[in-house]
C-alpha cells in the first residue's frame, strides 16, 4: 500500500491526551469569553510566561543565572543604541523597512529584547529593570510599526509566510505580555488592536484561527501558532481563546498512524520514533527540537493554571526524548541526517542543536516524576560530560532552566547516563533514517523514497544538497570534536557529488539560485510561487520514487536497503506536468544494503550505473580533518605487499587476473585518534585520495559569512565508466581499527549475494545472516529463502535457539513470508501477526506486514 506524502495525523480523543477543566463561566469583565469555555486562571499564566523568559527572583538571585541576565541587559543595550541612532525608513539602526519582511521581524524582536530586560526580576543591579521610559519606547515602537508598516493588511504579507503567521506574532505576543500593566497606562487599545492584526494575518488558517486541515498549520509550526494564542488570550483575559489553543495544540501530541487520515497531515512523531516536518522532511534535529521546546514551554506555562488537568503532555514529551531524540544525539552532537537544510548555517551546528534539547529535558525532569525523572536528570549529567563541546547554559531561553540545570549537575544523588543503550541499532523507517550505535562510535545514514524527501533547500539554505538522502551516511568516532569532522565544514569542504556512501552521476548540476536568478522558481500562472505546494513537491524537498527504503531490526543487529531512484521533479518532467524552463537532473542508479554489526558495517551496493551515458562515481567514505593534522594513509593488496599514500589501490600496470587488488585500507588521524578500517570484500580497485581543499561557507548558504574553510579531505572511491556495464562493490567500514585486526586472514564476514535482485551477508562470528531482497521471485542467502521484496535477520545462539527479524521497507506488502532451512523448528515466542509453521524442508516464518510501515516483527524458534 503507498501512503500518499500528505497522509493523515491519528488523533487519539480529547480526553485520551488532556483532561482540560471543566466548563465554566469567564472571569468577570474577560474580553471576548464565550460560553462554555474553559475556566482557568489567565494571570497565573501571565505570571509563568514571565517567569520562562525573565526568571523570578528566587532564580535570578543564583550565580549561576548571573551570565545569562548579563546577557539579556547586554543585547537590550545595544538594541537601544541601534533604535536612538535609527535613520529614514527605520526603527533600528540598519534595519530598513518597507520591503523586507525578515527586517520586519527583527524589529519587532528588538523591541521584545529591549522589554524582556525592563521585566528581569532580581536583586542584582540593573539600569533597565523596571524603567517606565524604556518601556513607553517600546510601546511607542510597536505603535510606529502598526501604523506604517503592519496594520495595513493590504500593504502586508510579502516574502515568507512564516514571519507574518508565526515570527511576527511571537515577539509581539511576548512583549505584550511583558508591558500588560504599562500597555494600560499608556495605550490601552493597543493590545485589542495587535491581536486583531495578528489575527488577520493567520491566512492560512480559518476565520483568523488555526485551520488543522491547513499544510501550514502542522508540526512544529502549530505548536508555536497555538503557544502564540495562549498568550493572546490571556492578555486579553479570554479562557476561550486560550482554552481553542490547548485543543489545537493537543493534536500535536498523538502519534501520526499513516493509515488512519486525519486532516491529511503526516507532520509529527511516528510510533518508530521518526519525526517528520514539511509533509515529507527527516526533521528532529530542527523542528522536532523546536516542537519538543514549545511543548515544554507549555507545559512550564500552564503550570498551577487549571487549563489542563492532567500531565499527559509531559509523559508524552519524556517518550519523544527517549525514543526519537536519545538514538540521534551522539557525545553530545545532533547527528546531519535529521537536521534538514539547517546543516549548512554557521550560526548553528549539532552542538547547539543539543543545547536546546538538553534545556527542554532540563525543565521537564521538573514535571516527571520517579525513575522517569531521575532518568531524565541523569540524561542531562550524561550529555555534560560526554560532550566535546558541552552546552552553554547562559544560551538557555530561560534564567529557569540555567538555575535548574544547575542544580541537575550538582545533584550527586542523580548519576549520569545515557538514554540509550551501549548497543543499539534503530530503524526510523518511518523518516528513512536508520542509526547503528556501538561503544566508540556511531554510524548514521539518510535514505529517501516516495514517501520522505531526498534532501532539503530553502531560502538559500543548502545549496547543494542534491544527493543527501541517496545513502550518504556519517561515522561518529567517540572523543572527537564533531564540529572538525562534521557540520558546516564538511559540507563545504567536501565535493556534494562526493558524500560518503554517495554515488552520484558524472555531471555539474547548478544551485536554485544559479538556475532562476533567486531563491525559488517562480512561475505563478503554472501554480509556482514561494510557498506553493508545487514548489515544495518539485524544488524545495522533493521525494525519490522508489518504494523500497527500510529494513528490519534483530536485538542490536540492523539491515537497511535502498533502490535509488529520480526525484519526483525528473518524474514529473516526463508526465508533461512540469514548465519547459523548470531544470531536472536525472540520478545515477544503485541498489544498495547496509548491514550493521558490532566491529563492521558492511555495504552493497549494485546496478550502478551513471545512465543516460554518464560515468558514476561511488564514495565510500570521506573524512576531513585539519589542515595540521597528522594524517596518513595505509593498507595492503591481496598480496600482501605493503600499500600507502594515494591514488588506485592496485599494483602499477594492468590488473590482469593474477593481479592483487586492495585488500584493506586504514585511515588515521594520529593528532585526534581516530582512525577508520576498510575491509574490501571484492575485487575492486578504489581510487584513494588526500587533498587540501579551501572553499568558502557561502556556497552551501547564501546568507552565511564570507568566511573560508580549509580542509584536509581523505577520500575513498569506486568509479563506473560510461561505457561500462552495471557495476558492484562490497566492502565494510570498521570504526577503530588497527592494521593487525584489519590484516586478520580469518575475517568472520562472507558476501552471499549481491546483485540489484538481492543482497546479503554472513557473519561467522555472530551466527548472523542478513538478507535483503528487493525484487519479486524467492531469493536465497545460506538458510534463507525470501519470497519477494523484504529485509530479514536471522541469528543462531549458543543454546541453539534462532531468533529472526522480518520488515517489509517498501511499506506495501500484506505478508512476507521466509523459509529457513534444515531441521524443522517450534516457535518459542513470536510477535503478534508473526505464524510459524513446519514444511518440507525447514520452517516457514510468515509475518504479516499489512499497515506495518517498515517495522520488524521478530520471532524466537528452537
Amino acid at each position: 500500500m503507498r501512503i500518499s506524502r500528505r497522509a493523515v495525523l491519528s488523533v487519539a480523543p480529547a480526553a485520551a491526551l488532556w483532561s482540560v477543566a471543566p466548563p465554566g463561566a469567564a472571569p468577570a469583565g474577560a474580553a471576548g469569553a464565550r460560553v462554555g469555555a474553559a475556566a482557568g486562571d489567565p494571570a497565573r499564566l501571565l505570571g509563568n510566561v514571565v517567569a520562562v523568559f525573565a526568571g523570578t527572583a528566587e532564580t535570578n538571585a543564583r550565580p549561576e543565572v548571573a551570565e545569562k541576565l548579563a546577557a539579556i541587559e547586554a543585547t537590550a543595550g545595544t538594541r537601544l543604541a541601534a533604535l536612538d541612532a535609527a535613520g529614514e525608513g527605520e526603527l533600528f539602526r540598519g534595519v530598513a523597512l518597507g520591503t523586507s519582511d525578515a527586517n520586519l521581524t527583527a524589529s519587532f524582536q528588538y523591541l521584545y529584547e529591549i522589554a524582556l530586560a525592563t521585566r528581569v526580576p532580581g536583586a542584582t543591579p540593573s539600569d533597565l529593570r523596571d524603567d517606565a521610559a524604556v518601556q513607553r519606547r517600546v510601546i511607542d515602537g510597536l505603535q510606529w510599526l502598526h501604523d506604517h508598516y503592519y496594520g495595513d493588511q493590504a500593504g502586508g504579507y510579502y516574502g515568507n509566510w512564516f514571519n507574518w503567521e508565526i515570527g511576527i506574532s511571537a515577539h509581539v505576543s511576548r512583549t505584550l505580555v511583558l508591558l500588560r500593566e504599562r500597555l494600560a497606562e499608556h495605550r490601552p487599545d493597543l493590545t485589542a488592536t495587535y491581536v486583531a492584526s495578528m489575527d488577520a494575518y493567520l491566512r492560512n488558517g480559518e476565520n483568523g484561527d488555526v485551520d488543522l486541515d491547513s499544510r501550514f498549520h502542522t508540526g512544529a509550526n502549530l505548536a508555536d501558532i497555538t503557544t502564540n494564542r495562549m498568550l493572546q488570550g490571556a492578555v486579553l483575559g479570554d479562557d476561550a481563546r486560550i482554552a481553542k489553543a490547548i485543543a489545537d495544540q493537543r493534536t500535536i501530541l498523538a502519534t501520526i498512524d499513516p493509515y488512519h487520515l486525519r486532516h491529511g497531515v503526516t507532520d509529527g512523531f511516528y510510533a518508530d520514533g521518526s519525526f517528520v516536518q514539511h509533509s515529507s522532511v527527516a526533521y528532529t534535529g530542527s523542528y522536532g527540537t523546536s516542537l519538543l521546546t514549545r511543548v515544554v514551554q507549555t507545559v512550564k506555562i500552564l503550570d498551577g493554571t487549571g487549563y489542563v488537568q492532567d500531565g499527559d503532555l509531559a509523559e508524552t514529551a519524556r517518550r519523544w526524548v527517549v525514543d526519537s531524540f536519545a538514538p540521534l544525539v551522539f557525545e553530545g552532537w545532533m547527528m546531519e541526517i535529521v537536521r534538514g537544510r539547517s546543516v549548512s548555517r554557521t550560526s548553528t551546528n549539532g552542538y547547539a542543536s543539543v543545547a536546546a534539547v538538553v534545556e527542554a529535558v532540563t525543565d521537564l525532569s521538573d514535571h516527571v516524576t520517579g525513575a522517569d525523572g531521575t532518568a531524565l536528570r541523569g540524561y542531562v549529567k550524561h550529555v555534560r560530560e560526554t560532550a566535546k563541546v558541552a552546552p552553554d547554559p547562559a544560551r538557555f531561553v530561560s534564567p529557569e532552566s540555567v538555575a535548574r540545570y544547575a542544580d541537575i549537575l550538582a545533584d550527586a544523588s542523580v548519576p549520569a547516563a545515557d538514554l540509550n543503550p551501549a548497543a543499539r541499532n534503530v530503524a526510523f523507517n518511518a523518516m528513512d533514517r536508520t542509526v547503528h550505535r556501538r561503544p566508540g562510535y556511531a554510524f548514521a545514514v539518510a535514505r529517501s523514497s516516495a514517501r520522505i524527501s531526498k534532501y532539503e533547500y530553502m531560502s538559500g539554505e543548502n545549496l547543494m544538497p542534491w544527493f543527501q538522502g541517496d545513502g550518504a551516511h556519517y561515522l561518529y568516532l567517540a572523543g572527537e570534536d564533531q564540529t572538525r569532522s562534521f557540520g558546516v565544514d564538511y559540507y563545504t569542504a567536501v565535493s556534494p557529488y562526493r558524500l560518503a556512501g554517495v554515488t552520484a552521476p558524472v555531471e555539474e548540476r547548478r544551485t536554485i539560485p544559479d538556475l532562476y536568478g533567486q531563491l525559488w522558481y517562480d512561475n505563478p500562472e503554472a501554480g509556482f510561487t514561494s510557498s506553493s505546494e508545487s514548489q515544495n513537491t518539485y524544488v524545495y524537498f522533493p521525494t525519490g520514487t522508489q518504494a523500497f527504503s527500510g529494513g528490519a531490526t534483530l536485538g542490536a543487529y540492523g539491515a537497511a536497503g535502498l533502490v535509488q531512484s529520480d526525484d519526483a521533479a525528473y518524474a514529473a518532467r516526463h508526465e508533461g506536468l512540469l514548465p519547459d524552463d523548470f531544470v531536472v537532473y536525472r540520478n545515477a542508479e544503485a541498489t544498495k544494503s547496509w548491514f550493521m554489526f558490532d566491529d563492521e558495517i558492511v555495504v552493497l551496493a549494485a546496478g550502478v550505473r551513471g545512465a543516460a551515458g554518464r560515468a558514476a562515481t561511488s564514495t565510500l567514505d570521506v573524512r576531513i580533518a585539519d589542515p595540521s593534522d597528522a594524517v596518513s594513509v595505509t593498507g595492503e593488496l591481496r598480496d600482501g605487499t605493503a600499500w600507502s599514500g594515494t591514488g588506485l589501490g592496485a599494483p602499477p600496470g594492468p590488473l590482469g587476473p593474477g593481479g592483487a587488488p586492495l585488500a584493506w585500507l586504514r585511515y588515521a588521524n594520529e593528532t585526534t585518534g581516530a582512525a577508520v578500517g576498510y575491509a574490501f570484500l571484492d575485487r575492486q580497485s578504489p581510487h584513494v585520495t588526500l587533498d587540501e581543499v579551501t572553499r568558502g561557507h557561502r556556497l552551501v548558504r547564501t546568507s552565511n559569512p564570507d568566511t573560508t574553510v580549509t580542509k584536509r579531505v581523505f577520500s575513498v572511491s569506486v568509479a563506473q565508466r560510461a561505457a561500462a556495464g552495471a557495476g558492484a562493490f562490497a566492502y565494510a567500514l570498521v570504526p577503530g581499527a588497527s592494521a593487525a585486526r584489519l590484516r586478520r586472514p580469518d575475517g568472520p564476514l562472507r558476501v552471499l549475494a549481491n546483485d540489484p535482485s538481492a543482497q546479503a551477508v554472513e557473519h561467522a562470528g555472530l551466527g548472523l545472516v542478513a538478507l535483503n531482497g528487493f525484487t519479486r521471485g524467492t531469493h536465497r542467502a545460506g538458510r534463507l529463502r525470501l519470497d519477494g521484496p523484504g529485509s530479514v535477520l536471522l541469528r543462531e545462539s549458543d543454546d541453539g535457539a534462532l531468533s529472526i527479524a522480518v520488515a517489509d521497507p517498501t511499506t506495501e506488502r500484506d505478508t512476507v513470508s521466509v523459509l529457513v532451512r534444515g531441521r524443522p523448528l517450534r516457535a518459542e515466542s513470536a510477535d503478534p501477526g508473526v505464524r510459524v509453521s513446519r514444511v518440507p524442508g525447514g520452517t516457514l516464518v510468515e509475518a504479516t506486514t499489512h499497515q506495518t510501515y517498515g517495522r520488524s516483527l521478530t520471532a524466537t524458534m528452537r
